[in-house]
């Protein structure tokens, strides 16, 4: 079975990004992750937490979008200017118009509010976002 390439994208501190990484590292340690921030710090914090491949900025999402199999982040990564202006219409044109599934983790933040979400904690959220990549993993699987 060829390897799953997973883009996770995050922008300000990379908290949410660093936290993805080490929950896909742990339960799907064959998956292959690029992880992109928005600037260096969430970069780096991504890179601390075992990413195969981190990249910063707009470029590198737009390649990072034509290569991946599932892009994961915040669901402002979708939202030109979202995530306090970090990100550009041009990375929010590439994740929008990937190829690949994408999982949009929705928060409440930056005057962007996804009506019929609960306020859940970061960790829920993280469990949510853990849940649909395996059903992802597990139709890949079934597929094959």
């Amino acid at each position: 079975m060829k390897s799953i390439h997973i883009l996770v994208i995050d922008a300000q501190g990379g908290g949410l990004g660093k936290q993805l990484v080490e929950k896909i590292k742990e339960r799907f340690p064959e998956s292959v992750i690029y992880a992109v921030g928005t600037n260096s710090v969430a970069t780096a914090a991504m890179r601390k937490a075992r990413a195969d491949y981190t990249a910063t900025g707009e470029n590198a999402v737009k390649v990072g979008c034509r290569h991946a199999d599932i892009i994961i982040g915040p669901i402002g990564m979708v939202i030109a200017d979202a995530l306090l202006g970090e990100i550009t219409p041009a990375m929010a044109l590439s994740v929008a118009q990937s190829k690949a599934t994408r999982i949009l983790i929705p928060f409440h933040h930056c005057d962007n509010i996804v009506a019929g979400c609960s306020d859940l904690s970061v960790s829920q959220l993280i469990r949510a976002a853990m849940e649909e990549l395996e059903k992802f993993f597990a139709e890949s699987r079934s597929s094959v």
